[in-house]
C-alpha cells in the first residue's frame, strides 16, 4: 500500500509546512538526507501545553507525539516536492519530553511518533533509530518537541 493511500486509510491529512517561530528552516536537504527542523505538539492552534508526570500522563504525551508525527510528515512531504513516495528510510527521530524530575516514560511518549511512522511508511522504510530524553522544559511550554532525518531519493 502506498503512503497516500495509508494516510488515506487512517484518516490523516497532511498540515502544510508550519512557518518557522524563530530564526531557522523547517528543512534542509544535504546530499540524499532530509534534516527535519523539531517540530512541538500542537493542539487547538497553539503549542499542547504540559509536563510529563506532572499535569500530563504518557498516554497524553503519546497522543501528543503522534499529532508531532503528523506535522513532521507534512514538512517531510514539502521537501519531497509533495510526494512520500520518494522516501527510502526513516532514519533517525530525536524526541525531547517536557518532564518531571521523576518521570522515566520519556520511550513510551515518543513511541506515538513511532508507531505512526512505521504504520504509514512500513516495516521497511518507517523503522528508525531513536532518542527520547527528558528535559526541564520546552519553547512555549510544549510537553513534546521532536526531530527527524529521513533518506530519500537524490
Amino acid at each position: 500500500m502506498s503512503v497516500n493511500a495509508k494516510l488515506q486509510e487512517l484518516g490523516i491529512e497532511l498540515p502544510p509546512v508550519s512557518v518557522p517561530a524563530a530564526a531557522y528552516k523547517p528543512f534542509a536537504i544535504v546530499g540524499d538526507l532530509v534534516f527535519l527542523s523539531g517540530h512541538i505538539a500542537k493542539k487547538d492552534g497553539g503549542a499542547w501545553v504540559g509536563q510529563l508526570g506532572t499535569d500530563m500522563d504518557t498516554e497524553t504525551g503519546k497522543a501528543a507525539a503522534r499529532v508531532v508525527a503528523i506535522d513532521l510528515m507534512g514538512t517531510l512531504q514539502a521537501a519531497v516536492g509533495g510526494d512520500l513516495s520518494k522516501v527510502k528510510r526513516i532514519v533517525k527521530v530525536m524526541s525531547l519530553v517536557n518532564s518531571s524530575a521523576t518521570y522515566t516514560e520519556q520511550h513510551l511518549v515518543t513511541n506515538g511518533c513511532s508507531e505512526l511512522l512505521g504504520e504509514v511508511f512500513g516495516a521497511d522504510v518507517g523503522a528508525h533509530a531513536r532518542s527520547a530524553f527528558g528535559v526541564a522544559q520546552l519553547p512555549m511550554g510544549a510537553c513534546v518537541e521532536i526531530e527527524m532525518i529521513a533518506q530519500i531519493q537524490a
